[in-house]
């Protein structure tokens, strides 16, 4: 009899959250759709009291009492009919499948919804304001005319054809610092980053030379003042024989301007002392640093007797260590045509080839010893030799360079 009791208790619990649920919406406030169907109200059922059972006196056995099947839930929804909506063939699973949105405004059914895949797959909203459909696309939102959106500027907006801004003339700084004090900053900023002047006077060769015939002396050097670009140069040369008139001497005025990070090219006056009678030459050249860092310089001359010279020189510095630099020189000279009053024969005249051993742990004061070979070719040598004079041979040089 307990169990019978507690099977109808338990069968009432379920059942009353399931009967909640069967309210009519129609009679809330703000529940009244048109096109809702609602079914009739039924008559609650008088419950009947339940009869008690006088339990039997003998009872051999006692049998569970078997439960009775609980229905399931009833649809809260299940009895709604909106206007233009079809809730025939839902899915459970889908919570928007079977929405037949076609007749609301705005919302039009595409032909072949499940082929997009998603939720929301069908859904034209074209029509609402702020949406537009582009072929071939799923939605593109026009941001700008929805409510809170601004407008799109710089870089948002679309491309065109408009041409660019003119550029604003002057410094920019300009309208804050005044035109006269960011032209006083822009020069001192261009002399602080090459637009300064330098100087530099260099004494590559200066030098005591033992030689057959008489010990003499020699010297090679330049001095130049300017900027990086353009500069004033101006070299000189010479050497002697100690006890003997200066037997040659030369000075060079070029100007000096720059090609590239390399390259210089120079163009200027060339006056030479001796031998005598002097001379006086055009000259025009070339000098820079080669590749495989070698020093070269080359330069033509026109003197004013319509004779034409010329002259190349190079040099390598080779670090042995980091006191001791090895320089290998070369120098030669040419001339196109014989110039018998000074004794210069055509072709190649002369060429001389040293190689200098320095000791540089200071580059402004480098003293170095070292050989040199010196000979003369052709018609020069042919001239040298009719004055009783040698040729050329080897010598031992010591001397320093040095530059301030």
């Amino acid at each position: 009899m307990k169990a019978l009791l507690l099977a109808g208790i338990g069968a009432l619990i379920v059942a009353s959250p399931v009967a909640a649920q069967t309210m009519d919406h129609s009679m809330m406030p703000g529940m009244s759709m048109p096109g809702m169907k609602m079914p009739a109200k039924k008559p609650a059922a008088k419950s009947k009291p339940a009869t008690r059972k006088a339990p039997p006196k003998k009872a051999s056995s006692r049998k569970a009492p078997t439960k009775r099947p609980v229905a399931p839930a009833a649809d809260p929804h299940g009895d709604h009919a909106m206007q233009g909506m079809d809730m025939g063939g839902a899915k459970p699973a889908d919570p928007h499948a079977g929405h037949d949105m076609s007749g609301m405004q705005g919302m039009t059914m595409s032909p072949t919804p499940a082929s997009t895949g998603g939720e929301h797959a069908g859904h034209d909203m074209s029509a609402m304001p702020g949406m537009e459909m582009a072929p071939g696309q799923s939605m593109q939102h026009d941001m700008a005319s929805m409510p809170g959106m601004a407008a799109p500027v710089g870089t948002d907006l679309k491309p065109g054809n408009a041409p660019a801004p003119a550029p604003a003339p002057g410094l920019a700084a300009s309208r804050y610092y005044g035109e006269a004090a960011m032209s006083e900053a822009d020069r001192d900023l261009h002399r602080e980053h090459g637009g300064m002047t330098y100087y530099q006077v260099l004494f590559n060769l200066a030098e005591y030379q033992a030689r057959k015939g008489g010990d003499g002396y020699r010297w090679d050097g330049e001095a130049w003042i300017g900027g990086d670009i353009n500069r004033l140069t101006l070299k000189s040369e010479g050497e002697g024989t100690f006890g003997k008139p200066l037997e040659a001497a030369e000075v060079q005025a070029l100007y000096s301007r720059a090609l590239d990070p390399y390259w210089n090219l120079q163009a200027g006056v060339r006056y030479d002392f001796k031998p005598n009678p002097s001379r006086t030459y055009a000259t025009v050249g070339i000098e820079g640093l080669a590749p495989y860092w070698f020093d070269v310089e080359g330069a033509f001359f026109l003197s004013d007797k319509g004779d034409v010279l010329g002259r190349a020189e190079a040099w390598y510095d080779e670090r042995v260590t980091q006191f001791f630099v090895l320089q290998p020189r070369i120098e030669a000279n040419f001339a196109a045509q014989d110039v018998r009053r000074d004794g210069i024969g055509s072709g190649l005249t002369d060429l001389e080839l040293g190689l200098r051993l320095r000791y540089e742990k200071s580059r402004e004061f480098a003293p170095y010893i070292g050989v040199s070979w010196e000979r003369q070719f052709g018609d020069t040598a042919r001239f040298t030799r009719a004055r009783g004079d040698d040729t050329g041979g080897f010598s031992f040089v010591a001397g320093v360079r040095t530059w301030f």
